[in-house]
């Protein structure tokens, strides 16, 4: 900015300059004979002209300098008093790339996070999230739309440091110039006995609205993580652990509205199969600790698992085979049934060995029955394969 105020000086001294030896040469003019003087002055004329135009345009282009120069400098301070409310907030404050790197940090987020502040710098965000809870983090901010905010409760893992709860504001900005996206983060460390209600989570269907899905396919193993329920938005999942033998025992079927998760187990193995394609959402148990209503709607869903589990004990305590069948086909209508014309449809393939599993048989003998239960017209088998109980 400096270089160009001294060009618009020159220039400005030139202009004044030449207007001068315009003046000096008209009235030398008048006093040569020997040269036309109404052609001269005519020429002379027109340039006195111009010249006054432009030095009146080199005027007012210093002065629009000037200008430009006084909100520079404006802007200048500006930006130095944002700098410092962002580098000395209370709150420890970051921006990332759109895939999580770190470009910016203030020095209370180094001191929350215990690492030097230029050390920050480049570094992924994630590494500060615990590994169980990195997909459920990843999934959470995969979507974020611009200009959103969004709020997310999860354990932040401050380096060579204890973990401790926080919460993580976030919003998406898209740079104008070239449109690239950065987001924008608070962080904020929950204390014990502090109560948050980040979501305003009223029944079912917010819950589903408000939480990120996650897919799988038919056949798919879902991972299970340390302190996190997944929710089963569609489709139907089988929960099964092994025998000594390596044989299967199917100890629940999660249909949708019902919950899962390895802090509902005992079992050192414990496996969770997608049987159709399924949507999840996943909750962590730092939401439900922090928020009340959300915790109103999962635990009648854990009290549910913990009810089909003994149902499930029940069926396996029958002395006849028939009788765990029938059983079985029993709680599959109620989880899994729809309303038809000839009774009730199981929405969802159930194979003729996970039936086997169920009630400690084998497929053949599985077979067998559900061709006598259809003779006897207890169910029908439509023309999709479909079991529909009467």
């Amino acid at each position: 900015m400096k270089v160009s105020k001294i060009n618009l000086e020159i220039l400005t001294q030139k202009s004044e300059l030449i207007h001068q030896h315009l003046l000096e040469l008209n009235q030398a003019v008048n006093i040569l004979p020997w040269i036309p003087t109404d052609l001269v002055l005519k020429a002379l004329q027109e340039l006195y002209t111009a010249s006054k135009i432009f030095q009146t345009a080199a005027a007012e282009i210093y002065q629009n300098e000037q200008k430009i120069l006084e909100s520079y400098n404006l802007l200048e301070i500006q930006f130095q008093q944002y700098q410092e409310i962002f580098e000395y907030a209370p709150i420890a404050y970051l921006i990332t790339s759109e895939q999580g790197i770190i470009t910016e940090a203030n020095q209370t987020a180094s001191t929350l996070l215990n690492i030097p502040q230029q050390s920050l710098i480049g570094k992924q965000i994630i590494n500060f999230v615990p590994y169980e809870e990195q997909q459920n983090f990843y999934h959470q901010i995969l979507k974020i739309s611009t200009d959103e905010v969004k709020e997310i409760i999860l354990p932040i893992q401050p380096l060579n440091d204890d973990h401790f709860d926080a919460l993580l504001t976030v919003k998406s900005k898209i740079n104008k110039q070239d449109q690239s996206t950065t987001l924008q983060w608070s962080i904020q460390r929950i204390y014990p006995h502090q109560s948050l209600e980040i979501t305003p989570i009223k029944n079912i269907n917010e819950l589903e609205n408000n939480l990120q899905i996650h897919r799988y396919a038919k056949g798919e193993n879902i991972p299970l993580y340390p302190n996190l329920i997944w929710y089963v938005n569609q489709g139907l999942v089988k929960l099964s652990t092994f025998s000594e033998t390596g044989e299967e025992i199917i100890t629940g079927l999660v249909a949708p509205k019902m919950v899962f998760g390895s802090t509902m187990t005992s079992l050192q193995i414990y496996e969770a199969t997608a049987l159709v394609n399924v949507d999840l959402l996943s909750i962590s148990e730092t939401q439900l600790n922090y928020s009340p209503a959300l915790k109103n709607i999962i635990l009648p869903k854990i009290q549910q698992h913990l009810k089909q589990a003994e149902y499930f004990l029940f069926i396996a305590g029958q002395r006849k085979l028939e009788t765990r069948l029938l059983y079985l086909l029993e709680v599959l209508k109620q989880r899994i049934g729809e309303p038809v014309a000839e009774g009730t449809r199981l929405r969802f393939h159930l194979t003729h060995q996970d039936m086997a599993n169920i009630c400690g048989t084998t497929r053949v003998t599985i077979t067998r029955l559900l061709g006598q239960f259809q003779e006897q017209g207890l169910i029908i088998i439509d023309n999709k394969r479909h079991i529909i109980c009467k």
